[in-house]
């Protein structure tokens, strides 16, 4: 029994990491040029950020070489500012935007980025592991309405429910 139960739990973290189908990381990425601070312009609902407006993402390089990732939203609710600090790394080559992050010990997740602004990294389109996750991120707190319309439409041909997007205020 124990054995199957390893395998199942090795199953289930694996899959965490893997890539949705109809998605595809982009190429000729460079992390020097992501990092930095990105704004949430839009995602869709999950516990860990719900209520949370004014979200951004930090990352920077770590000193093992993977990437340091702080992620602060503030919860009107409670009147306070939530953060979460996680690790991320490659899942396949660093020219490959799929990295897999953690915030909670040796468990990963995938980070797929399906869009970039390869010219200038302005923004870019992110799924998780599944289509349960989405959230679109600019360097501003704003994103043109054109550019945000092309990023929905991208993550509505890829099968994920935009109707449920939810607008990030900042």
């Amino acid at each position: 029994m124990r054995p199957f139960f390893l395998g199942l739990m090795l199953l289930t973290l694996t899959a965490c990491t893997s890539l949705p189908d109809r998605v595809e990381p982009v190429k000729n990425f460079e992390l020097s040029r992501y990092l930095g601070t990105w704004y949430e312009i839009a995602r869709l609902d999950h516990s860990f950020e719900r209520g949370l407006s004014q979200v951004q993402a930090q990352y920077s390089l770590r000193d093992d070489g993977g990437v340091s990732v702080i992620n602060r939203g503030y919860d009107a609710a409670k009147g306070e500012w939530r953060e979460a600090e996680g690790k991320a790394y490659f899942v396949e080559d660093s020219n490959t935007g799929y990295l897999k992050v953690s915030f909670f010990g040796p468990f990963y997740g995938a980070y797929v980025i399906m869009a970039l602004d390869h010219e200038a990294y302005q923004y870019s389109l992110v799924s998780g592991p599944d289509r349960d996750y989405l959230w679109i991120l600019s360097r501003t707190p704003e994103m043109a309405a054109d550019t945000l319309d092309r990023l929905i439409t991208q993550a509505r041909e890829a099968g994920y429910p935009v109707d449920e997007l939810i607008v990030v205020e900042h």
